[in-house]
């Protein structure tokens, strides 16, 4: 088979350095295994192995410093016969760290080439992940600080099945590179190098002392027996056929007439557990029941369980530019907590603004028309307070009507849930004070 370097782009480094003996033995792997560039993804980031791209007549993608193994998951996962080999410098690998470990853990069939040359060497030398702690750098004396990043012992403490750690110029490189592409898992080569035109200025470094060095390292040499599964996108595609097919969103039919034209918005104030967050999609799904334009955003504690809870629902007959409340239509303000966190909208409402309250609940001061409702005499529990809310409003013919909300509710909840909200809804509207 042909060789796939680009001619028109031939690898260029600086004299002395590993990545063109890296490239070189890549080609021929490419070739040994009979390798179309149509089967090849080559996926790189920044810094001179971000090179790797331009000099083959494959597929490629370039990216982001650090963050060739996320496209290259993406690329895997969406044509899995795709061959998608990652060049990746030390100083990728360790601004990309976070994933790293996320693809050793997943076991992709991906091949990382990691060409570790010590140092940042494209931005002044300065030290890298990998740097040892005695080397002279031209970022001072941090590195000293600092252990070293061993790529293959991390790579196979987070789950790599395949790991490689060599030096870029062995004879026979490009055979370690070929068993790596053809293991189906995830395979990480720690490819060790000169770096001519930074590193080695101020450190002794050559092919001879790179060899004794990794001589006096436990060896690490293809497959990790210990973490040998399945692959990910073969694991993933038996268990996902399995699954039943999700349903298809069911199709809302127009059935009714809302009582008001035009938008209007509708914000309900509470607090954790008192179903807020459903109040707003009930009444969206009311909306949608006359054949309404419908948008919702929520706003909630980050302990969930605790806290305001707010949600902002507008309705309106014509497409939804702006999905913000502005001056709301109506306010359902059933605790202090969400009372609290939009206070300040009380002071702009006009007499337009219903605001519907709790007769044991302190509002701002509004020029909103208010309504208080006897929650505790009526005896609807605190989470049944939006809902009542709702079918307050309805009972005000603000917005919804009684058949969407009645509708709402039927295609949201089950008929137990259902019956409970139903008997709530009927109390509100029998009741003469209301």
């Amino acid at each position: 088979m042909d060789s796939l370097i680009n001619k028109k782009r031939p690898p260029l480094f600086c004299p002395g350095c590993s990545h063109e003996k890296v490239v070189g033995a890549l080609d021929k792997a490419f070739c040994n295994m009979e390798i179309a560039g149509d089967d090849i993804v080559m996926v790189s980031d920044i810094g001179c192995s971000g090179l790797f791209d331009t000099f083959f007549n494959t597929h490629a993608f370039h990216g982001l410093h650090g963050r060739a193994l996320t496209y290259a998951a993406g690329i895997k996962m969406a044509n899995p016969k795709l061959n998608v080999v990652v060049t990746m410098g030390d100083g990728g690998l360790g601004i990309g760290g976070a994933h790293l470990l996320e693809a050793c853990r997943r076991n992709l069939d991906i091949t990382l080439l990691v060409l570790n040359n010590f140092n940042f060497g494209m931005t002044g030398g300065q030290f890298s992940s990998t740097t040892p702690e005695e080397a002279i750098v031209g970022s001072g004396f941090l590195n000293n600080l600092e252990k070293p990043f061993d790529v293959c012992q991390t790579g196979i403490a987070a789950g790599a099945s395949f790991a490689t750690r060599c030096s870029g110029y062995i004879k026979h490189l490009d055979e370690k590179i070929e068993d790596a592409i053809k293991h189906k898992g995830f395979s990480i080569m720690d490819i060790w190098g000169v770096c001519p035109g930074r590193f080695t200025k101020r450190n002794v470094l050559t092919p001879k002392i790179i060899d004794e060095k990794l001589q006096s390292l436990s060896a690490i040499e293809g497959v990790v027996k210990e973490n040998i599964r399945k692959e990910y996108t073969a694991h993933y595609k038996e268990v996902a056929s399995a699954l039943k097919p999700l349903k298809l969103a069911k199709e809302i039919k127009p059935e009714f007439k809302a009582p008001e034209t035009g938008k209007h918005s509708v914000m309900i104030l509470g607090s954790a557990g008192q179903r807020i967050i459903t109040a707003g999609e009930i009444l969206c799904y009311a909306g949608l029941k006359a054949g309404l334009f419908t948008t919702l955003k929520s706003d909630y504690n980050i302990t969930v369980l605790r806290g305001h809870s707010v949600s902002e629902a507008v309705l309106s007959d014509e497409k939804i530019v702006y999905i913000g409340s502005g001056i709301p239509s109506a306010i359902l303000a059933v605790d202090e907590e969400g009372i609290t966190r939009k206070k300040g909208i009380f002071k702009n409402l006009n007499k337009d603004t219903l605001v519907i309250t709790g007769k044991d609940i302190e509002i701002p001061a509004t020029n909103a028309k208010v309504f208080a409702v006897d929650f505790k005499g009526l005896k609807i529990k605190s989470n049944e307070r939006a809902l009542a809310s709702l079918a307050v409003m309805v009972k005000h013919n603000r917005i919804i009507s009684y058949d969407m909300l009645i509708s709402a509710l039927k295609e949201i909840f089950n008929q137990k849930i259902f019956n409970a909200s139903f008997e709530l809804i009927e109390k509100i509207k029998n009741n003469e004070l209301i």
